[in-house]
């Protein structure tokens, strides 16, 4: 029987399999921990983080539900993706259900205009 966290890197294998991201169209990958949510922009084929947001930071603005907390992620990562020129990305999830703050973080990033 597999651990939860075996599971999910098993799905995730899955997902990387089809999901590569490139400098016009870099991948958005997600991380839940259960205290924080982190997200990344990133160029596979040159292995290169384009950008990163996370609501670890001690200044992180905004406190309270978690779902609330990873919308404010979203928005971030899409306001640097904007200064890097970036307009669409292909989502990487992470292994995670596309539910609760994976899904809000989306929608952050799409509210903020980015397109996946």
């Amino acid at each position: 029987m597999l651990r939860k966290q075996e599971r999910r890197k098993g799905v995730h294998a899955r997902i990387r399999r089809v999901v590569k991201g490139t400098a016009e169209r870099p991948r958005l990958s997600v991380f839940r921990s259960n205290k924080q949510i982190y997200a990344q922009l990133i160029n596979d084929i040159d292995g290169v983080t384009i950008a990163a947001a996370s609501s670890a930071p001690k200044d992180f603005a905004v406190k309270g539900k978690k779902v609330d907390v990873a919308k404010e992620v979203g928005k971030q990562i899409a306001d640097k993706a904007a200064q890097a020129g970036i307009k669409a990305v292909v989502f990487d999830r992470g292994g995670f259900l596309y539910h609760g703050r994976v899904k809000a973080l989306a929608d952050g990033a799409r509210e903020a205009g980015l397109q996946f």
